[in-house]
């Protein structure tokens, strides 16, 4: 029997996401069917529309609720495009025999380039300034600052935080790291959490999401940093305190605030906060290269093919519930 295969992607994301590894997944001889939607799904949409489907492909804005493994036994693999898999009950689907898969970590070089791009353009007004031009305004010479001779202060030395590091040193700034675990280079100074805001004059938070993390940038640690220091967060949007950070804008305390994430929905930048002139804020673009796009879809491509293949799929979050029969 042909396995089938449920894609939840909306059309846009399909594109941008799938469209190039979609022949790769047919050529597995697969029955693929298609979010009918150029939106998201809700998890009982997604129930009714992965009727009789062996796997699913999830775009990182579908969750796997527990109330999904329970109405659709026939489902045996849950996949996500993404690494992050906090919006899927692994302990439901491991209950209900369902194998849960991650991609691999190909985002990182993209995020971290990312990362570097809103540091340039919050300290050149880079962004302002060609607004100003598309509204047919002349922009007035707003000074900048120069990253050489800035210190950067990077809040976990993970995937991430160790591409960025090296990114960031090779253009002149010193780079100081917090990390209380992972073992850092000498070429970087490694540093406690209060060292590292008194001390940097932009500060990269790139911890994991976790209890202990939320809202690690705070009020007070805010208060902690260098008057008029920059932030920068493409991590997860709640390890900052967004009201905290508009009000230390207001007082000058922050002297802007970069942002690829967010408390708006996909953790998208929260609206009223990207709106400000003094912050720079793109759409959760971390990782939306075509380069990481592809790496990620046929990351779900190699686990189907191993499951066809009756061996265990590689990135599982929950290897105890494989069995092949």
């Amino acid at each position: 029997m042909t396995l089938r295969v449920f894609l939840t992607h909306n059309s846009e994301d399909l594109e941008a996401y799938y469209g190039r590894a979609l022949c790769e997944l047919a050529a597995l001889g697969v029955e693929i069917r298609h979010n009918p939607f150029d939106r998201d799904l809700t998890t009982p949409e997604l129930i009714e529309h992965a009727a009789g489907a062996k796997v699913i492909i999830a775009h990182r804005s579908t969750p796997g609720d527990a109330e999904l493994f329970v109405e659709r036994p026939e489902l045996r693999a849950f996949l996500r495009t993404a690494v992050d898999i906090s919006t899927i009950d692994v302990a439901a689907a491991t209950a209900h025999g369902v194998i849960v898969g991650h991609a691999d970590k190909s985002f990182v070089a993209s995020t971290a380039e990312l990362a570097l791009g809103l540091l340039i353009d919050t300290t050149r007004h880079i962004t302002t300034s060609g607004h100003d031009y598309r509204s047919n305004r002349e922009p007035w010479q707003r000074s900048g600052r120069q990253l050489r001779g800035m210190t950067a202060g990077i809040i976990g030395y993970g995937a991430i935080g160790s591409y960025l590091a090296d990114l960031l040193l090779a253009v002149g700034l010193e780079v100081i790291v917090s990390e209380p675990e992972a073992e850092v280079p000498e070429r970087f100074r490694t540093v406690d959490l209060e060292t590292l805001l008194a001390h940097s004059d932009a500060v990269f938070p790139l911890v994991a999401s976790t209890p202990t993390t939320h809202h690690l940038i705070d009020a007070d640690a805010i208060g902690r940093m260098r008057s008029g220091a920059l932030l920068i967060n493409v991590s997860r949007g709640e390890i900052v305190d967004e009201t905290a950070i508009e009000t230390a804008l207001d007082e000058g305390q922050l002297g802007g605030f970069g942002c690829d994430v967010g408390s708006a929905p996909d953790q998208r930048p929260n609206p009223r906060l990207a709106a400000r002139p003094d912050v720079v804020a793109t759409p959760h673009l971390g990782g939306l290269t075509p380069e990481n796009a592809d790496a990620q879809a046929r990351s779900s491509v190699e686990q189907i093919d191993a499951i066809l293949r009756g061996e265990r799929p590689p990135r599982l979050a929950n290897p105890q519930a494989w069995t092949h029969s």
